[in-house]
């Protein structure tokens, strides 16, 4: 059985979504892109992750920033405003009457459909591809409370003259890589190092441990901009815990008091045990305390939204 931070129990409901295809509103048999689609060919493309609460995106605005961002790195036309996504991401979830929690949304961006199988990005034939995904999709609880198995890998976060790992692409082979190296280990997820040798962050979640009071992640140079991640050490801050973006090692980690990984789908999730030293049973003091910071944060987020005007 699958298992880790993005495991969920499959749900009957989505054998019957609406997906959201380039401005239609397509069955899930029916949802396709061109097999000239940049992405299909190249996994040249930008997306994100976002989880649904209340019937609203959570963190829209960040999640948003990173995906133009991104786009604008690659030198990628969205083809849509942020305001015209969101209303496209709203009228999804609206669609399929998904109206409040348990809901995560894959929002996918490719250059479009090319005129033959090339990576030149200006062999393109078509506008972008935009494809919204809305899945009834909620993360296994045993996760929060057990905790994970992680696995150092070899598989490394390479420099950003290589590929940039602060860049969410389609082009995760380097993710996947790490991830079959850890479950072919018997764990749940896979720890990746720097090239440098330091604790970077995992396949397809952020990493942070707890030492004597102190929480502390990787200095973020060889690591995805995380939302969670970002959420989690502003809350440190405001909250009084001393947090801290630095170099460690394993032999860091492998004392700690704690660990834990933050996602967008799982939100914070203790590790248990690393390269089968045992860390903690279970989550410990701060994972608990985090854990309450963080379902406040999301809770406020959505407090005062309301879905875009349609005018």
């Amino acid at each position: 059985m699958t298992t880790g931070s993005q495991h969920a129990a499959d749900d009957p409901r989505n054998e019957h979504i609406l997906i959201h295809v380039n401005g239609a509103l397509k069955p899930r048999a029916e949802a396709v892109v061109s097999v000239f689609d940049s992405g299909f060919v190249l996994g040249d493309g930008v997306w994100e992750g976002l989880r649904v609460s209340g019937g609203h995106p959570v963190f829209l605005e960040a999640h948003l920033d990173r995906l133009y961002e991104g786009a604008k790195a690659i030198a990628l036309d969205v083809g849509l405003d942020r305001e015209g996504l969101t209303r496209a991401i709203y009228d999804t979830l609206a669609a399929n009457g998904m109206h409040g929690d348990g809901v995560h949304v894959r929002l996918m961006v490719t250059r479009g459909p090319k005129r033959t199988p090339y990576q030149d990005p200006r062999v393109t034939a078509g506008p972008a591809t935009i494809v919204i995904i809305p899945e009834y999709k909620t993360a296994a609880p045993e996760a929060a409370e057990r905790g994970l198995s992680l696995f150092t890998v070899h598989v490394r976060r390479g420099f950003p003259d290589v590929q940039d790992p602060k860049l969410n692409s389609h082009s995760k082979l380097n993710c996947i890589t790490a991830c079959i190296q850890a479950y072919t280990a018997g764990a749940d997820e896979a720890l990746m190092l720097d090239p440098h040798g330091f604790v970077a962050t995992c396949n397809s979640t952020h990493f942070f441990i707890v030492r004597k009071g102190e929480v502390w992640t990787s200095t973020g140079q060889y690591c995805l901009g995380g939302i969670t991640r970002a959420n989690v050490i502003a809350l440190c801050r405001t909250n009084g815990i001393p947090v801290f973006e630095k170099s460690f090692s394993l032999t860091d980690a492998y004392g700690a008091d704690e660990a834990f990984v933050t996602g967008t789908f799982a939100g914070v999730v203790p590790a248990h045990s690393i390269d089968g030293r045992t860390i903690r049973d279970g989550r410990g003091p701060m994972v608990e305390r985090l854990q309450g910071l963080y379902r406040d944060l999301v809770a406020r987020d959505i407090a005062d939204r309301q879905p875009p005007d349609r005018a």
